[in-house]
């Protein structure tokens, strides 16, 4: 069974489209990445999944039901813009959150303090929200999405005003509720996160649907034809025929071979030069240069 499925989705405001014609299949018990440029029309379709906005056209449906209060009953939603009562207790707007989705308040109450020992904010439960600081926000949100052990996760920028370790954190915490069954739809911009969580992608630009599938098929199409070089001294071999463009680093680049282009030609020419090379790696290409090429935004 599919978590989520559109056929011809369409969403307009004054005339314009938001979300135009867009058909998107989410299977269960995977994570998918829902990527696009700011305005492409994510938050747009995750409003439409949740029954918070009507389609203008097309059909959604949540574990094969057509959407509804009731299907928005199976979701756990972290939206980008927090949502919570800023003069509550931590702890207090936790459960609250959670009997609305219909948890008995003795089970929301032991697990809101275990979750929140998880995320090193025991000590803050019975501190109000505005006492927190964003990123402590951001955990709270996280926590009140996932309490009630949802089938379908939708995360908006979940890692937004996270230091590495909670982000590493709702990494595993993502894969953990993978591994028990749920779905989870991640929508960020953070690439590198979504190249090493997500099982699939769905690219939306402009409304429309330009790319989706199996994120490893998907990178494997594409062929080997980037390279991670590191070295010392000049980078004049970076101009290389064979290149098409190039990213520099601190201590090396990647460059994007041409298509046809020989990575041996291009190894040959950095081993000739006067710099010294301490590493060469010929890969696929990364999901931001994908991200770039279809998109046409950085």
């Amino acid at each position: 069974m599919e978590a989520i499925s559109l056929e011809n989705v369409t969403k307009s405001y004054d005339g314009v489209h938001a979300v135009n014609d867009v058909t998107l299949r989410v299977r269960r018990g995977a994570i998918l990445g829902l990527l696009g440029p700011n305005g492409a029309g994510k938050t747009s379709t995750i409003r439409m999944i949740m029954n918070i906005l009507v389609p203008d056209a097309g059909s959604i449906r949540v574990f094969d039901q057509p959407v509804s209060d009731e299907t928005r009953q199976s979701i756990g939603y972290l939206p980008e813009e927090r949502g919570l009562y800023p003069r509550m207790q931590v702890r207090a707007v936790i459960v609250f959150l959670a009997a609305l989705r219909g948890m008995p308040e003795p089970e929301a109450n032991r697990l809101a303090r275990e979750w929140l020992d998880r995320f090193e904010l025991g000590d803050w439960s019975e501190k109000q929200v505005h006492d927190l600081s964003k990123g402590m926000q951001q955990k709270v949100q996280f926590i009140s999405a996932i309490l009630h052990k949802p089938p379908l996760i939708i995360l908006d920028e979940p890692f937004s005003g996270l230091d590495p370790v909670n982000v590493a954190t709702v990494k595993d915490v993502m894969l953990e509720m993978r591994g028990q069954g749920s779905t989870v739809v991640l929508s960020t911009h953070r690439m590198e996160q979504v190249e090493r969580l997500c099982d699939s992608i769905c690219l939306i630009d402009k409304g429309r649907n330009i790319l989706d599938g199996d994120l490893r098929a998907i990178k494997q199409s594409y062929g080997k034809n980037t390279i991670q070089i590191e070295f010392n001294g000049p980078d004049g071999f970076l101009s290389h025929p064979a290149v098409s463009s190039v990213n520099r680093f601190a201590n090396g680049a990647e460059a994007k071979l041409k298509p046809g282009a020989a990575a041996q030609e291009f190894l040959k020419a950095a081993v000739q030069s006067s710099a010294q090379i301490t590493r060469f790696d010929v890969l696929e290409p990364s999901l931001n240069d994908i991200f770039i090429e279809k998109t046409g935004h950085a």
